[in-house]
């Protein structure tokens, strides 16, 4: 096995999530130069990131269940608009084909007065 393979500066460092607040205590080798002090008393480096596990949605579930009530929506509604056209368009295809039939009959009678 490598010598010297992992980083031995590990101290403890508490990260705080600029999104909810949620701060945690754990070690690290990230350096920084904000301080705060923590439950304990002591005072500890300070990490601020901008999402951890308390606000990602993946892990709170909430945006996922937002999201999929969206696309739930989203899809009845171009399911609707597609069968709208649908129908439209056979109106329409309907329609064409009862005017060509009057057109038909009236070339026709007009041949038959001829």
């Amino acid at each position: 096995m490598k010598k010297d393979l992992h980083p031995n500066n590990y101290r403890t460092v508490v990260f705080e999530d600029l999104n909810n607040g949620f701060r945690f205590i754990t070690r690290s080798t990230a350096e920084t130069e904000d301080t705060t002090k923590w439950e304990d008393g002591n005072e500890y480096p300070l990490l601020k990131v901008h999402i951890t596990s308390a606000s990602h949605p993946f892990f709170t579930g909430e945006e996922r269940v937002l999201d999929i009530e969206g696309r739930v929506d989203k899809f009845k509604a171009r399911a609707a608009a597609g069968e709208a056209a649908r129908q439209k368009r056979a109106a329409s295809a309907t329609k064409e084909v009862k005017r060509k039939a009057a057109n038909t009959e009236k070339s026709e009678a007009k041949a038959a007065l001829k």
